[in-house]
Parts: structure tokens; sequence; C-alpha cells
């Protein structure tokens, strides 16, 4: 990415479906009422032959104290402090305001380049919009519809000669990329998937409002990067976040927190939970957030569930542990409350955190190091078939109609997470309780804790490669033969 790219204005100016527009995805929550967006969220953009990062920020309000829309000018003011470029986007259908003329100024002082974009000016209904633009001292507006996809060549032509400028730094910074990595190698521990530069780790952060995810992740950047504060619900988009965590390379997603289902009501927070979820489906390792206070509330067992059936590498922290003043006995508690309610992710990590004051972050980031491994790992085939035996030997498999059902021979078919493959005669009388002992098994002989595994059972009649085709015809020489016998 040669440079960065930060869409500031007023709230409702069409900044998001702009940020969309560029990245060219629905990565941003958009809908008609103001103040949608309320972090900074960071996207690959493209432009033609341009790649850039685009930044899409809270709409800037006239408050300066600190209240929540305080917080939210300050976040945008420092993504205007980080921005190589400023795409600042008006209203033409509105007009200008004394808003806009305040942060136009603000602008002219901060940012670098400034470019000033009016937004919905499709049609007569934007054409005075326009006109009123120059009135900013910010050079020629550029006529934009982000909805419907106009200017965009005008905006291109715009920044081609101040990308030109940014190209040597760009590859000065671009990690090393398309490395090739040897799959081969029966037995390999999963060192080749190593978080790099070029590949960092990715983790989600989930739990429910107000557990305290972006006081954590706020706290492992060493700054206030994610809007915080005693409100419930303050974080509304998945924001990704690409930082050195104790010299690992890693992109940190911050979620939505999570409520029941039936409690989400507001259309907005359906779509950042939505956003939520599919922070985890981009995630090799979730953190799943609880708060000490009132631990494993059956939404965050769902929450759990959840990332573990998506095939996710779990971790599970405990927040606000400064606040416990029976340590030893709340955290017997946990894990017994742990194993007895997610037996599905017995033996993950569970750690014990402060977000604010920064305690026990050095054991969560090595639980999910930890995690990761586990998660990449994979076991030789020859140790696989000798401990399948053994498992046989100590507990057989039924025999329903008295036909025993034999298990021959067990493979690992992929990692992340480790699925093994078990063929098998009647696959499909073999009851769910003999493949979670073998899942259980698993665990327990080759070091596998808390990761998920999968089971697939096989039978070898569906190696047959004649299976399901119909007979062929017989030949005509074959039907002479046959009818000279009947004869």
């Amino acid at each position: 990415m040669s440079f960065t790219l930060a869409i500031v204005g007023r709230p409702n100016v069409g900044k998001s479906t702009l940020f969309n527009r560029l990245v060219g995805k629905r990565l941003a929550l958009v809908d008609d009422q103001p103040g949608v967006t309320r972090d900074l969220r960071e996207g690959d953009a493209r432009l033609g032959d341009l790649r850039f990062t685009v930044i899409d920020t809270a709409g800037l309000e006239e408050v300066t104290d600190d209240s929540l829309q305080g917080r939210m000018r300050r976040l945008t003011e420092r993504a205007v402090d980080m921005a190589d470029i400023c795409l600042f986007v008006v209203d033409a259908r509105t007009g200008i305001t004394p808003t806009d003329e305040m942060f136009a100024d603000i602008l002219r002082k901060r940012a670098d380049h400034v470019i000033l974009g009016a937004n919905k000016a499709e049609g007569r209904a934007g054409e005075a919009g326009v006109l009123d633009a120059y009135a900013l001292g910010l050079g020629e507006p550029l006529r934009l519809s982000a909805e419907h996809g106009e200017g965009m060549d005008e905006l291109y032509h715009i920044l081609r000669p101040l990308a030109e400028g940014y190209a040597a730094r760009a590859a000065a910074d671009a990690p090393v990329v398309e490395v090739d990595v040897d799959e081969d190698g029966e037995g390999a521990d999963g060192t080749d998937f190593a978080p790099s530069a070029a590949r960092p780790l990715q983790v989600a952060v989930i739990g429910r409002p107000n557990a305290g995810k972006s006081t954590l992740i706020n706290r492992i950047l060493g700054e206030d990067r994610l809007l915080t504060g005693p409100e419930a619900g303050i974080t509304r988009d998945s924001i990704s976040v690409s930082m050195q965590w104790h010299g690992t390379p890693v992109r940190i997603f911050d979620t939505a927190g999570m409520r029941k289902k039936a409690r989400v009501i507001d259309k907005v927070e359906k779509l950042s939970v939505a956003d939520g979820l599919r922070a985890v489906r981009f995630a090799e390792v979730v953190v799943v957030l609880l708060d000490a206070a009132i631990p494993f509330e059956n939404q965050d067992l769902r929450i759990a569930d959840f990332a573990e059936s998506e095939g996710r590498a779990v971790v599970v922290a405990v927040n606000k542990w400064d606040l416990e003043d029976d340590k030893q006995d709340k955290l017997k508690a946990l894990r017994d409350g742990f194993e007895r309610m997610l037996p599905q992710l017995r033996g993950a990590p569970l750690v014990t955190v402060s977000a604010k004051t920064g305690k026990g972050l050095d054991r969560l980031h090595a639980a999910v190091l930890r995690a990761h491994e586990v998660w990449n790992r994979r076991v030789p085939t020859a140790k696989l078939n000798q401990w399948l035996g053994a498992m046989v030997e100590a507990h057989p498999p039924p025999a329903p109609g008295g036909r025993r059902i034999k298990l021959r021979y067990m493979t690992q078919a992929k990692t992340r997470p480790p699925g093994f493959v078990v063929m098998c005669s009647n696959p499909e009388e073999l009851p769910a309780a003999y493949t979670r002992y073998l899942v259980n098994s698993l665990r327990e002989s080759f070091d596998m804790p808390g990761t998920p595994i999968r089971v697939f059972l096989r039978s070898q009649a569906d190696k047959n490669p004649y299976k399901g085709r119909k007979k062929a015809p017989p030949s005509k020489l074959r039907k002479h033969l046959e009818g000279r016998r009947e004869s």
C-alpha cells in the first residue's frame, strides 16, 4: 500500500458508503441515521492501478468534552494526523454548513494534502452545493456520488500524482509476500505457519457488551486507538488493527458486543453483530473475553460454541480480574465451570487479565501463540494408526445387529483445525458417543488441548470407483454367445 487516505466529514454525508466503494466490499456499516460509524476502520482500497489504505472515520461534530461524541472527534482528529491524504466529504444536497467551515479550517492546519469531495452530487439537486463548496478555500470540489460510483475516475487522476510521491516509501516498508511453503513432510508441527510480517496472526476478540474488549486492545497497543467508555455497545464495526505484540506480528479484530438475539432490536446493532461474526470467520485465534463478575452466562457459552463450530482456535480470557478479592477460589470455580459447560473446548487456555492495569497480558500472548501452534499441528499417520489400535483394543466399537464395526485405518486429512479420517465398516451406525471418545483421546494422547478436532468416518466401499455406476450394456459378441447357449 503506497499511501493512506482518511475520509472525514460531518455525520451522514456518505463517508462509509464511499469507503465501501473504494474497498469493493460492504465492510463498513451503512444506515440512514447519522452517527453509525464510531471507530476508525481501515481497509485495502483499489482504484485503477492504485493500491492504498483507506480509513473510515466517525462524523466530525462541534464537541470537545469527554462525552461519546467528543471522544469520537478526537479519534477522527488522530486519523487526520495519521493519514497522508484527507478526503473531506461534504453533502452537496444539504450545502455548506458552519460545521463544514470550522472543520475545513482544522484540516487546512493539520493535514498535508486535502481533497474536497462534494458527495450526493448526482443530478441537479447537488449543483448549488457544489458551487457553495468553493467558499471553503480548499480548491475545486470533486463531484462524487458514492452510492452510484460517479466521480471515481476524477478521484483517480487527483490521487495518481500524489501516490507517486509515496511509492518509494511504500517499497521500503512493504513486507515479503508469497513465500513458498513446503507442504510436504509428515509430522510437521505447524512452524511453517508461524506468524510473519507477510502473514500476521489473525486474532478476534469477542464477548458480551461492556466486557472490556476495546480497552484490552488499547492496552495491548499501548495507546487509545479504539473508542472506549462506560457506555455499553460503543463499538459497532469490527475494527482490525495491525501491530507487533511482544514481537509477534498480529492483526487483531475488535468486535461489537454480542447480546442475546431476542434483545437485539436496533437495526444497526443487528448489523454490528453480523459484522462481529464475520470477523470470527476471518480469524485464526478467537479470544472469548468474559467479565469476571458475571462469567459463563448463556451468551458467553453461545459465543464460544460459535467460535468452535467455525473451527477456530479458542482462548478464554477473564477480564476485570483486578476487582476480584478471593482470587484462588474464584479461579477454581471458573475452571470447573469451564470444563462442565464447554466440554467441546476441553483444555482450552483460560487466562485471567486486567485490561485496565495490563496485568496478565503476557500470559494471554503466550496462550494465543500456544493455541495457534496446536491449531496447526499434524500427527504422523504411523503414530495415528498405532494409537487407533490401542484405543479399539481398550474400548471396542459396538456391534449393532451382531456385526462388529471395524475401524481399519486412520490418517490426518488437514490442519487448521486438525481433521482426521477413519476408514471403517458401516460408518453410519457408529454412535456419536464413540466419536467423542476418539476426539477426547486424541486431545490427551497428542497434546491438542482446546482446539476444535474434526473426525470424519468413511466406508472403504467409498473407494470403489465403480460404486453407483450403471451396468454397461452387453456387447454384440456377448449377446450372440448368450443366444447360442440358450438355443
